[in-house]
């Protein structure tokens, strides 16, 4: 199968270096909740592509089929999914207020302020 045949991890590890850098190399704070949002996606794919079995098939007794997949991971990604929604509706809400109270989302300007007072 060698290290092509498991593309699906390449491509959780590029999502998750790309999330991770656009949080630490950016100051705005709506950029850093996207890069958390694309962080997130590449770890539901990693827990999506561990619970699939090759030649697998639903969890549904049917006659001649012995090998399946375990519905376990897909459920909980559902219920991770539904946080994460909820996490990044709470964090765009505190930007919105943020910018509301310091007049910018940028972070460092956000710093420059608090200082001042």
């Amino acid at each position: 199968m060698g290290i092509l045949g498991h593309y699906n991890y390449w491509i959780v590890i590029f999502l998750m270096m790309v999330g991770f850098y656009i949080v630490i190399s950016h100051g705005n704070l709506v950029k850093k909740i996207v890069g958390l949002n694309i962080f997130q996606a590449s770890v539901f794919i990693l827990y999506i592509s561990m619970g699939k079995i090759h030649g697998g098939t639903a969890p549904i007794v049917a006659e001649g089929v012995s090998r399946y997949s375990n519905p376990l991971p897909h459920v909980l990604i559902l219920t991770a999914i539904v946080v994460g929604v909820a996490t990044t509706a709470l964090g765009l809400a505190l930007v919105v207020r943020i910018n509301e109270a310091y007049g910018t989302v940028e972070e460092d300007e956000i710093h420059a302020k608090d200082s001042s007072l």
